[in-house]
């Protein structure tokens, strides 16, 4: 995913929100369609939108506050690059925090 502050055309942007809704609102119709088609199509278009929408990433960010187990769901299998981090950054706390816990065990 490029840089938030990244220079881009209006007119591009404009472009890839609009395919972006598009195909949110074409994930629906495909679900008769066998297998997961409409999942990847929603997927694609979520990235389209936060990209190129400052709204929309801001309205992502309040509900993930919201619902936080819920959008962490979501920016794992969007492979956000934030969800990412943030994840590797836990798992490097929890680590650290299992290793002190054991020393002060062994201590007592």
């Amino acid at each position: 995913m490029p840089r938030v502050n990244a220079v881009r055309s209006s007119t591009y942007r404009l472009v890839q929100l609009l395919c972006g809704g598009m195909m949110i609102l074409a994930a629906p119709l495909l679900t008769p369609v066998p297998g997961p088609a409409g999942v990847f199509v929603f997927a694609g278009g979520m990235v389209l939108v936060l990209r190129n929408s400052p709204r929309a990433r801001r309205r992502w960010g309040r509900l993930k506050r919201r619902w936080p187990r819920g959008g962490h769901f979501v920016d794992r299998m969007m492979r956000r690059r934030s969800a990412l981090r943030r994840h590797a950054r836990d798992r490097a706390a929890a680590v650290s925090q299992r290793g002190d816990s054991a020393k002060t065990e062994r201590v007592n």
